[in-house]
């Protein structure tokens, strides 16, 4: 699918609010996007598996399975290894990008979303993939 601007590419968003996924989804799909979503950790690494997206935005305050495990399952698995995982959260404090980076995520997005900027880091990882 080729979108706006060029943009191609399948995202995987992991996301328990249904306000932060309704709107990222949304918006993320007008720019040309295909958007897969998962509720929770668990969900998230099996729909990894299945879809194989090019990005994956990871909020890290899940039900079931928590962020952190859940960057640390899908880098350990072969087959979700090399999928750029972007992290979410609100808990924008001092320390939590290191602390989300070495969970395996490749890229840290404090609440709330700065579209613009998130676009660019989408940009930016679907890019290093390729």
């Amino acid at each position: 699918m080729r979108g706006w601007a060029g943009v191609s590419g399948k995202i995987l968003l992991v996301e328990d609010h249904e306000e932060i996924w309704d709107f990222l989804s949304r918006r993320l799909k007008r720019r040309g996007y295909e958007v897969v979503l998962a509720h929770d950790g668990e969900a998230g690494v099996q729909q990894a598996r299945a879809a194989q997206p090019d990005v994956i935005l990871l909020d890290m305050n899940l039900p079931v399975l928590d962020g952190w495990s859940t960057a640390r399952a899908l880098k350990a698995g072969g087959d979700t290894r090399a999928i750029p995982i972007i992290a979410l959260t609100a808990h924008a404090m001092s320390g939590d990008r290191d602390k989300a980076i070495q969970a395996g995520c490749d890229d840290y997005h404090a609440k709330p979303i700065d579209f613009p900027k998130l676009l660019s880091q989408i940009g930016a990882a679907i890019g290093a993939a390729s």
